[in-house]
């Protein structure tokens, strides 16, 4: 039997499967997770940094020990870490510094014995990869906290910053909202210096080959031109000769200035830009400045970081953050694909949920390129008006505009004032950005403090082709908006075929993406760009019949894709890519259901423990527990409905 006809044997198995039964599993699972009030949250999980960082920020402020919560986030710790002896940054995934770093500390000061057998192996591992020393900043900050290293190994960054000119080269506006918001707080702290409570007095001064005192200024990282970089360390090498002479009166007032830009965005139980490095900092914020526990904003900054926490019967994490309005958002397609009055009225529920959350009298930072811009998008979060999420937005909009079409609802005033923020948050260059317009001041991710990368908010093409997807599905295929956009993603594939993902992992989730957008404003199947993508998803598919992409194809050497893991939602990203491309008969689209039914357990869902999303390209990922639920239920339930109509093309814009 040769290649083609084992591939129409598959399809021909996959045919017979009972589509409806594993269809109709998964979508009353999902139903079944549907929150009172409408919406759908699933558990957000990032890496070892956040829950290790949570214990350490209850230690750094001497609360009370938590005797039963510590143990369970010390069992989430000793399961995640690696066979490298060390934490990754994703499972599976390589041996990471910071991280590490950062577990063996929270796990030390939780009780563990220094002398434990997984804490012996991370140390030695640890110390073999350099030591403690080659920590990111953010690290460094925490270790300089704690006293455990000097405030010099820290890039300088002035408070008086705040007090810095719009023109001026570094300012706030230039940045992303997520560095905004973090650094705000951590400005103040850099310019009090407090230092941890700290009760137990603990320290890990021997994850260090040097005496810890000793540390110097941070090394390049490899992602920074040594031109700017070397410049900004002589730069930061004369701020740190300078600051302690800097005027007080200056002083104080960029502090004064810091505490009230923190104080407007605070945000009340949803926290400071509603993530918790920001949140943490703002709680230690207030504590550097004396506010007392009990005072309302320290009161409701250090609450919220409470309801980021996920507490299970053994184990317990922190979120970095929570995913309500997405979540509801990607239910909502999802459920609407499977059809069924009684699905219907749910989903409404759902969007009626959403409308509320729409921000409609908040004027947030992206009024700094977007003046004239009324404001219409929806955040990820519960609450976060200042913040708003262009990818959130042009999710909800379609969906909102796909129920209007179904029964007798009238979402069009909402649907009306995202599209207008949507189109006025293009950027020059066609695309768009998660948060911000024209976010594009790369010569920053060079200064000393930014060894992350991740400082800014470009236009990125997952993003891109989601608003176009929104704009096409809401009728306009034509104008000068989508027009630009459209030629931003042209420009963008690359010459495997492939679209880079900045927010999910990694070029399945651009390349399906970009492609639902392209089928949406009428570029067909047939067309070059989607022909490459085809050939390149074809070309990807795991023996196993699915797809699979893992954190390192963020690495800086990307020379094509390299293979990994099947997941189901990866799969199902790369089926419903191909299914908008028209390929709902391609073999390899009957293969990837096939997995998908295969794979599906007995509880309707998907078990899915590898991470699939993203937060900062080489620095932080997430595991959306949400994405196994949604994404493979849509797929089959596309496929289904694409056999078994007369048309065979996707009418929705993803």
């Amino acid at each position: 039997m040769n290649d083609v006809t084992e591939l129409q044997a598959d399809a021909g198995r996959v045919t017979a499967l009972d589509l409806d039964r594993h269809i109709n599993a998964a979508r009353d699972a999902l139903l079944a997770c549907q929150r009172e009030d409408g919406h759908w949250l699933f558990e957000l999980e990032a890496d070892a940094t956040i829950p290790a960082e949570y214990v350490l920020l209850r230690h750094h402020l001497a609360e009370p020990v938590d005797t039963e919560l510590e143990a369970k986030i010390g069992n989430y710790l000793r399961r995640i870490q690696g066979k490298h002896d060390g934490w990754p940054l994703f499972q599976d995934g390589a041996f990471d510094m910071s991280a590490t770093v950062k577990a063996y500390f929270a796990l030390k000061m939780i009780g563990d014995s220094p002398q434990a057998d997984h804490m012996h192996r991370a140390r030695e591992a640890i110390r073999a990869r350099g030591g403690a020393e080659t920590s990111n900043v953010f690290t460094r900050c925490l270790l300089a906290l704690y006293g455990i290293v000097p405030w010099r190994a820290v890039p300088a960054m002035p408070i008086e910053i705040m007090l810095l000119p719009k023109w001026f080269p570094f300012h706030l506006d230039k940045i992303s909202y997520w560095s905004r918001t973090v650094i705000v707080p951590l400005l103040v702290l850099m310019a009090k210096k407090p230092q941890a409570r700290n009760p137990k007095g603990v320290r890990i001064d021997e994850l260090f080959l040097e005496p810890p005192a000793q540390l110097g200024p941070t090394p390049k990282a490899p992602q920074q031109k040594a031109s700017w970089f070397y410049f900004f360390s002589a730069l930061d090498s004369v701020l740190h000769a300078a600051e302690p002479f800097f005027p007080k009166g200056s002083r104080q007032r960029a502090i004064d200035a810091a505490v009230a830009w923190v104080g407007e965005r605070l945000n009340g139980e949803d926290g400071l830009g509603a993530i918790y490095p920001a949140m943490a900092n703002s709680v230690m914020m207030y504590d550097a400045l004396g506010i007392s526990a009990d005072d309302p904003r320290r009161a409701i900054a250090r609450l919220s970081i409470e309801k980021l926490l996920v507490v299970h019967e053994n184990e317990a994490y922190c979120q970095p953050c929570v995913s309500p309005i997405w979540d509801t958002g990607l239910a909502a397609h999802a459920l609407l694909e499977t059809g069924g009055e009684d699905v219907v009225a749910r989903v409404k529920r759902g969007l009626d949920w959403l409308v509320p959350k729409q921000v409609l009298d908040v004027r947030g930072d992206w009024i700094a390129r977007r003046p004239d811009l009324r404001p219409g998008g929806w955040a990820f979060q519960y609450a976060n008006p200042h913040y708003p999420d262009v990818d959130d937005t042009a999710v909800v909009a379609m969906a909102m505009a796909r129920m209007q079409h179904l029964v007798n609802v009238d979402y069009q005033s909402q649907i009306d004032r995202a599209r207008e923020w949507i189109v006025g948050m293009q950027s020059s260059n066609g695309a768009w950005g998660a948060f911000d317009a024209d976010n594009e001041y790369f010569y920053l991710n060079n200064i000393p403090f930014a060894d992350h990368g991740a400082l800014l908010d470009p236009p990125t093409e997952d993003v891109s082709a989601r608003c176009l997807s929104m704009l096409a599905q809401l009728g306009d295929t034509t104008s000068d908006a989508v027009k630009r956009g459209v030629d931003y993603l042209r420009r963008t594939q690359l010459s495997d075929g492939s679209w880079y993902g900045r927010w999910g992992m990694n070029y399945i989730y651009g390349t399906w993406s970009v492609m639902c957008a392209l089928n949406a404003v009428g570029i067909g199947g047939d067309a070059p760009e989607m022909r490459k993508a085809v050939d390149w998803l074809v070309a990807i598919q795991n023996p196993d019949g699915g797809w699979g992409e893992d954190g390192s194809s963020y690495k800086l050497d990307y020379r094509g894709y390299e293979p990994a893991p099947s997941t189901a939602s990866q799969t199902a990203w790369a089926i419903l890519g191909l299914m908008a491309a028209g390929e709902v008969d391609h073999p390899a689209v009957a293969r990837g259901a096939k997995y998908l039914a295969e794979t599906q357990g007995a509880d309707g869902f998907w078990n899915e423990p590898r991470y699939t999303a993203t937060g900062f390209p080489r620095v932080f990922y997430l595991r959306y527990h949400g994405y196994s639920k949604f994404f493979p239920l849509w797929a089959m339930a596309r496929y289904r409905n694409l056999k078994r109509g007369n048309d065979k093309r996707v009418a929705f814009g993803m």
